[in-house]
């Protein structure tokens, strides 16, 4: 179980991996890492190399007057100078190429992943949480990669050079050196461990608002319906408020740590400003070694400062890399089918494997055995569940024979969506078996299962493209010509001929620009292009007008023939001529019949229809 704070939020599982993690990505990139390797030190060299010069500037040069001797140091001095800086230019372009590279790798993984995940994962998880991955958190990758990652090698290096150079240069004034490290260590532990669970409680409630503003975005219609805006804002502000709380509560410690640097820094020069006079007075230490120590002593406390500085970048990253790698790591959906779906002819009458469709459609088993793909879907004492302590389907049992149109009918939650759902190996049953054409569907490899099943649903999803573009969808190598049979077969080609640009007129946001029957019947024909033997209508004329619903109504019977269809209505009348309808009632088919034989048992879907009736 993840620990969790005091304040509730999520502490890092395991820093270490993350950064383990992280740093496979940045190696990708190991040879241009050699040379900003290369280039960090030779730009460490030459900065406390120059500092280190001054000892000679002044002790050979400008004490003794010894101008000529002066200009050649400086031209020397000035070159070891730009030299660092062309260095530092050359490792900064470098870096920010492999920032943008592994940024690019972790985003491009992510999203392969998310495609992989199951539909359970998506219902248990926010749209603007998920989404948060891909701003927020590769984001704070991306800066701690571009600035901070090499900040911290180049102030690491520089401190360790110049503590090196300040031991030589005088034992005696380094003890004053370290107490002051010391306490600037013990400013950074403290401030650093407050500042680091700071920053995963703003980064935990930059999600949450995501989510909530993505949420309020999408339903605005309803919002405004029920004059819910109060309400709404009442919501965000709550959310508002915890993330104004958390994040200056994190910029607060990070505010504080460079200020607390500062000071410490100057008490530190003050004091071996005075215990250096007192040596070079005593003992005889030098005014050039005296010079450049104490020019040493200033760029201690820089490195000290830049490495607190950007621990608190490194936090948020760590932070936002370890989200997007739980992502990651989440187990992806399974499929352990080796049955696949191909292309056949009969030949002497025998079945024989195609590349491209002529005949139709078979299973082809491990072993190679072609099976006729008929549309027999049987459920045997199925039982589901979505959580562990509520079962959904209580022992199912039904059967729908090639070419027959099987429809289920039910109140809200009687399960009949799960139905499909579990035909579409969207979900795994925990009890029974489901079989297709006799082959457990767990057998038959998942994306050959999907392909074999159209699915229209009661809500519509439509891509930013042409209209072309989305019916193509259902086949994306489909021609135009069946692009727009596919249209004309569900009725659309009608109201797509009367667009600005017909079938190449752009639609954006969901096809806001549509009706909602518009949108219904690109959808329809988005399961009519891709042909497919076996049709799930979930509820799809719930959403038309009737006098749209009749002039789909051809169309839908040309689609459905010789096909199994599975059909999910609320509307009774769009069911009568189901070959079987099934009355789920709490998880359980209650009854089975076609139109008249479950009238004639005056059952449930007796209740519903005359219901119905007295209500139309």
């Amino acid at each position: 179980m993840p620990k969790h704070s005091r304040n509730g939020y999520q502490r890092p599982k395991d820093t270490g991996k993350t950064i383990a993690k992280l740093m496979g990505y940045v190696g990708r990139s190991k040879w241009l890492l050699a040379v900003v390797a290369v280039c960090l030190v030779a730009n460490t060299i030459c900065s406390v190399g120059g500092s280190y010069l001054l000892k000679f500037l002044i002790n050979d040069c400008i004490v003794p007057g010894d101008y000529p001797k002066l200009a050649r140091m400086l031209a020397f001095m000035a070159c070891v100078y730009i030299c660092a800086a062309l260095f530092s230019f050359t490792y900064s372009r470098i870096m920010v190429h492999i920032s943008q590279k592994t940024t690019h790798a972790i985003r491009a993984d992510l999203f392969r992943k998310m495609q992989k995940l199951p539909l359970s994962y998506f219902d248990t998880h926010t749209h603007g949480e998920l989404m948060s991955r891909y701003t927020n958190d590769i984001e704070t990758i991306n800066e701690i990669l571009n600035n901070g990652l090499v900040q911290l090698f180049s102030s690491s290096l520089t401190f360790v050079a110049v503590v090196c150079m300040m031991i030589v240069l005088s034992p005696v004034l380094f003890l004053m050196t370290v107490l002051s490290l010391g306490l600037m260590l013990l400013v950074i532990m403290t401030i650093g461990q407050r500042s680091r669970r700071s920053f995963m409680a703003q980064q935990r409630d930059i999600g949450a608002i995501n989510g909530y503003i993505e949420e309020m975005i999408e339903g605005q219609k309803v919002i405004k319906v029920f004059n819910h805006e109060a309400k709404a804002r009442e919501g965000f502000a709550q959310r508002n408020e915890r993330y104004r709380q958390s994040a200056t509560a994190a910029h607060s410690f990070a505010g504080a740590m460079m200020p607390a640097m500062g000071n410490i820094s100057h008490i530190n020069y003050a004091l071996t400003c005075c215990l250096g006079a007192l040596l070079s007075i005593a003992a005889g230490f030098d005014l050039g070694s005296l010079v450049v120590y104490l020019q040493y002593t200033r760029q201690v406390s820089q490195p000290v400062n830049q490495i607190s500085q950007q621990v608190n970048n490194v936090l948020a990253a760590i932070a936002g890399a370890e989200r997007v790698f739980e992502v990651m790591e989440t187990t992806p959906e399974t499929d352990e089918g080796q049955t696949v779906l191909v292309h056949v002819s009969h030949s002497g009458g025998k079945l024989v494997e195609t590349g491209q469709r002529s005949d139709g459609w078979a299973w082809k088993r491990p072993g190679g055995e072609l099976v006729p793909l008929k549309g027999d879907v049987r459920f045997k004492d199925v039982v589901f569940r979505y959580v562990p302590e509520k079962t959904i389907l209580h022992g199912i049992s039904l059967y729908a024979k090639p070419g027959q149109k099987i429809a289920f009918v039910g109140s809200t939650g009687a399960g009949k969506t799960t139905i499909t759902n579990l035909i579409n190996r969207f979900y795994e049953i925990q009890e029974g078996s489901i079989t297709y054409d006799g082959i457990d569907v767990r057998e038959i490899d998942k994306d050959s299962l999907r392909r074999s099943l159209g699915v229209v649903l009661q809500d519509t999803h439509l891509f930013t493209g042409t209209i072309a573009d989305n019916i193509r969808y259902g086949k994306l190598d489909a021609t135009d010509e069946e692009v727009r049979a596919a249209a004309k077969l569900a009725n659309a080609d009608t109201f797509i001929s009367h667009l600005p640009k017909g079938y190449d007129t752009w639609i954006t946001d969901d096809g806001g620009s549509l009706s909602q029957g518009e949108r219904q019947l690109l959808n329809i024909a988005r399961a009519a292009v891709a042909d497919p033997p076996v049709l799930i209508l979930d509820e799809a004329t719930s959403s038309i007008d009737t006098r749209t619903e009749k002039l789909i109504e051809a169309g839908m019977d040309r689609l459905m023939a010789d096909r199994t269809v599975f059909v999910i209505a609320h509307r009774l009348s769009t069911v009568r001529n189901a070959r079987a309808i099934l009355v789920l009632e709490q998880g359980e088919v209650i009854e089975r019949g076609d139109h008249q034989e479950l009238l004639d048992q005056k059952g449930k879907y007796y209740q519903l229809y005359t219901g119905q009736a007295e209500l139309s």
